[in-house]
């Protein structure tokens, strides 16, 4: 294995910049999350990102590494996780409608309330960005809005938020989720080609980019990548947020240790995915995209995503993360073993020798 320090200085650049480009893949792909968790929900968002980027990803690193993963499982996997992705949308569409009733029931119980307006029929009925507007926070009952899915409660969790979704379109939810999807599907094959040179970028005689070596530069451009994106973002936000600047972001550090370890969990987790994709096909080693269903654990127990939702949304919720948990069984299942040079040189000068074994262990009648 040529030495982490060596590689460094040799002429691997073709390599290098693909191992840069999964990096800012996957650091486009996160910033973009971030918003589409506002928009989606952290149990949606995952999920509809995760298939995304098994679909595409994957059907990439199955041709890559030379088809090292079985087929008949694999690409049903791979269709279940397309399922899964249809299914997400439905439920983010299916608890938005869910939420709307619940605001207009709050709307019509404020009959004190000088700036609701009464309802006669169905097309008068307001939307929920309208009666957001109008409701003052301080009709909210407390007692209520501790109860994670009641219209109090998600009065009360907009009315902090800084990226304002009610009665926002769920095209641009779904849309952003469905970018940063792709932005997850194409960071491993790049990285796959940096370590693989499937391409043959490299010149002759110069070894293939170590993971370490990869990872690296991945990390640097990773790196670069976020800290442009989020500084830009300070100064010219997105979606109407309030400007800021970086003194003002030094100067707040309210949850930065918390961003600090989702980074370093993050880097860890990309780390391992890269050594296990090396050892048994990056295909297989997309099966990390069970993430979520750790995140709709979380959202659902601990954020009070879909409570008191509608008996279809359960329901769409459920066989979601069934056809989810489905295909990642099937990813796990069609792992391979990566065939090294030196495997396959052992194997051609055993296929060598078996004629001459046969020819000395052979009886002749003359």
């Amino acid at each position: 294995m040529p030495n982490f320090l060596t590689q460094l200085t040799q002429d691997t650049w073709p390599c290098v910049l693909m191992a840069m480009g999964g990096g800012l893949f996957l650091s486009f792909g996160n910033v973009s999350i971030q918003y589409a968790w506002a928009f989606v929900g952290l149990s949606v968002a995952q999920v509809v990102t995760s298939s995304i980027a098994v679909v595409i990803g994957t059907t990439l690193n199955y041709f890559l590494d030379d088809k090292i993963n079985k087929a008949s499982i694999l690409f049903p996997g791979v269709a279940c996780f397309l399922t899964a992705v249809l299914l997400g949308s439905a439920v983010h569409s299916s608890n938005a409608t869910d939420n709307v009733e619940k605001l207009r029931s709050f709307h019509e119980n404020l009959k004190e309330t000088e700036k609701v307006p009464e309802i006669t029929t169905d097309e008068e009925a307001p939307s929920a960005k309208d009666i957001m507007e109008n409701v003052d926070v301080d009709n909210v009952c407390a007692e209520e809005a501790k109860k994670a899915g009641t219209a109090d409660f998600i009065i009360a969790v907009e009315s902090q938020r800084a990226i304002k979704v009610v009665g926002e379109s769920k095209v641009v939810g779904m849309s952003i989720t469905l970018f940063a999807g792709v932005c997850f599907a194409l960071f491993s094959p790049a990285f796959n080609l940096a370590t693989n040179d499937q391409w043959h970028f490299l010149k002759e005689g110069v070894p293939h980019l170590v993971i370490y070596t990869a990872f690296f530069y991945f990390s640097l451009a990773f790196v670069v990548t976020a800290v442009f994106l989020n500084v830009t973002f300070l100064y010219y936000p997105l979606l109407n947020l309030p400007k800021s600047s970086l003194k003002e972001y030094l100067r707040d550090g309210n949850g930065r240790g918390w961003a600090i370890a989702a980074g370093l969990l993050c880097g860890f987790g990309n780390g391992l995915q890269f050594i296990g994709g090396q050892a048994a096909g990056y295909a297989a080693a997309d099966a990390v995209q069970a993430l979520p269903l750790v995140s709709t654990f979380w959202g659902v127990l601990f954020f009070g995503e879909y409570r008191r939702s509608s008996k279809r949304t359960y329901l769409l919720l459920v066989c979601m993360l069934v056809m989810f948990s489905v295909a990642v069984a099937l990813l796990l299942a069609s792992a391979g073993q990566r065939k090294t040079v030196a495997s396959k040189i052992n194997r051609l000068q055993h296929q060598n020798t078996k004629p001459m074994e046969n020819y000395t262990h052979a009886t002749f009648d003359f």
